[in-house]
């Protein structure tokens, strides 16, 4: 179940921030502070790796998105179903065209090991989640401003 006011209807190249979770909660939880952060209203969220891995390529539910308009972050968890956010992250900085998304893990894992690894892969950041919400929202709200508003991207 979709949470009701994310809006499904931008068009692919209006999306700013892919958001890849699959907890409805967390979801919504980090949709409402990018709102709040005035970043949201570009955001698209899907529940898994494989929905992430095809709509940024273009496949699967989103065949009629041009895979050239890339979002301009991936916020991505790392326990998901179907595919997991390790092989998100393996595929999407193993390939040169989505090679220079960042792609920041926002996860409930601090185990060094799984650190170590999304940075082996190439993770741009890994974010562990706080228990408070209030503190999860502020740290949301952070990362998608300094990707989207200080970072200087490559063109």
């Amino acid at each position: 179940m979709r949470t009701p006011w994310i809006n499904e209807n931008l068009a692919a190249a209006e999306i700013d921030i892919l958001l890849v979770q699959d907890n409805h909660a967390d979801a919504d939880l980090a949709m409402r502070a990018l709102v709040k952060g005035g970043v949201g209203a570009r955001t698209r969220w899907v529940q898994d790796g494989v929905e992430a891995l095809d709509f940024v390529n273009g496949s699967g539910d989103f065949t009629a998105r041009d895979s050239n308009d890339l979002p301009k972050l991936v916020l991505l968890d790392l326990k998901m179903p179907r595919l997991d956010g390790f092989d998100v992250l393996r595929a999407l900085k193993g390939n040169a065209r989505t090679r220079s998304i960042p792609v920041v893990v926002l996860t409930s894992s601090n185990r060094s090991h799984d650190v170590a690894e999304c940075y082996r892969l190439g993770a741009n950041s890994y974010v562990t989640k706080p228990i408070d919400v209030d503190s999860l929202a502020t740290i949301i709200i952070h990362v998608a401003t300094y990707w989207l508003n200080v970072n200087q991207a490559p063109t």
